[in-house]
C-alpha cells in the first residue's frame, strides 16, 4: 500500500473549502469522489497518474501557478509519479 498524501484545511466556510496537498514521491490520495466543482492551482511541476473507478489509467503533467477546473462528480485516486514531493491548492465551491 502506498503512503497517503496529506491534506490541509485551509478555509472552510459556506461557500468554499480551501485545502493544500502535499504528495511524498508515490503517495496517492486514494479513491474519492469529488462532490463539489473545483480547482486545483499546482505548486509544483510534475507528472500526476489518475486511477479511474474502472482501473484505467492516465497522467496529468501539471505546472506550477498553471490552474485547472473541474466539476462535481470526478471519481479517481491520485498518484504522484515524480521522485520528489508535489503539492497543490485545491478550491471547492460549495
Amino acid at each position: 500500500m502506498s503512503e497517503q498524501s496529506v491534506s490541509t484545511l485551509q478555509i472552510d466556510n459556506a461557500r468554499t473549502r480551501v485545502s493544500e496537498s502535499r504528495f511524498a514521491p508515490g503517495a496517492a490520495t486514494g479513491h474519492h469522489r469529488h462532490e463539489h466543482d473545483y480547482v486545483v492551482v499546482p505548486l509544483t511541476t510534475g507528472r500526476l497518474k489518475l486511477v479511474e473507478p474502472d482501473g484505467s489509467e492516465s497522467f496529468a503533467e501539471l505546472t506550477a501557478g498553471v490552474p485547472y477546473f473541474r466539476k462535481a462528480g470526478v471519481e479517481h485516486n491520485v498518484i504522484n509519479a515524480n521522485g520528489f514531493e508535489f503539492v497543490f491548492v485545491e478550491i471547492e465551491f460549495k
